[in-house]
């Protein structure tokens, strides 16, 4: 089991939590015909977050995974890349500090950000000051 963390493109996002829960659902069903280890074709905003974040969390799989004889590093993570999110599997051991890295590196990228692990699974979206605020929780 893992501590799972999205960051999103809010500009193709609901913002409202039940639409986003739907609109998320299917993305995770992962039937795109790609390959989730590439983050290309994904927006500017998802890539330069990606290559920021892999420099404190590195990837495990893909054209910028960290070499195998790291693997057994709790900071290498998981991450799922499409064109409109990226999902990451964290080590449980490294929660609070893939938080912070994660919602701090999407406010800098103005991406929104799903707290999927969290006992609340907030959903948090950029605001007019480049911060993150919790979406409306109705339609």
């Amino acid at each position: 089991m893992s501590y799972d963390l999205v960051v999103f493109d809010p500009t193709v996002a609901p913002s409202s939590r039940g639409e986003f829960e739907q609109w998320f659902g299917k993305i995770t069903e992962w039937e795109e015909p790609r390959d989730y280890n590439v983050p290309d074709p994904c927006s500017p905003s998802l890539k330069s977050w990606y290559l920021d974040m892999i420099l404190k969390f590195p990837a495990m799989n893909g054209p910028y995974a960290k070499r195998a004889d790291s693997i057994d590093d709790p900071a290498v993570s998981d991450y799922c890349i499409t064109e409109r999110l990226i999902y990451v599997a964290f080590a449980w051991s490294k929660a609070l500090a893939a938080y912070e890295a994660c919602f701090s590196l999407a406010a800098k990228h103005g991406l929104g950000f799903f707290d999927v692990s969290g006992e609340k699974g907030e959903v948090w979206l950029p605001d007019v000051r480049g911060n993150l605020s919790i979406a409306s929780t109705s339609a």
